[in-house]
């Protein structure tokens, strides 16, 4: 059985109009590959280290192979073309326990 799959996403908005538009189309191509959001941009509290000053999305999947498809899938390449000029981002991809 394959474990959950999480995509960790910190993101530094510079242009927040355009992100708006890259949000219209990610959140359809997570939608698309099973994946749902289970956080996405909400309060924010650094408990220990340095602050965190960007945005922080956490994305569930089924397991790491569909999270990978999503993210290369031509739905998600399209909406990265879009978040190129609206934010500098990281994206991390966690295997579940």
């Amino acid at each position: 059985m394959s474990s959950k799959a999480y995509v960790i996403v910190r993101a530094n908005v510079t242009d927040p109009e355009a992100y708006e538009e890259y949000k219209q189309h990610s959140g359809p191509a997570v939608a698309r590959y099973g994946g749902h959001f289970l956080a996405r941009g909400g309060l924010l509290e650094t408990l220990e280290g340095d602050e965190e000053g960007c945005r922080v999305v956490l994305i569930e999947f089924p397991d790491l192979d569909t999270a990978r498809r999503w993210y290369n899938s031509p739905e998600y390449q399209h909406a990265i073309s879009i978040r190129k000029d609206a934010a500098k981002a990281q994206f991390l991809l966690l295997e579940g326990v």
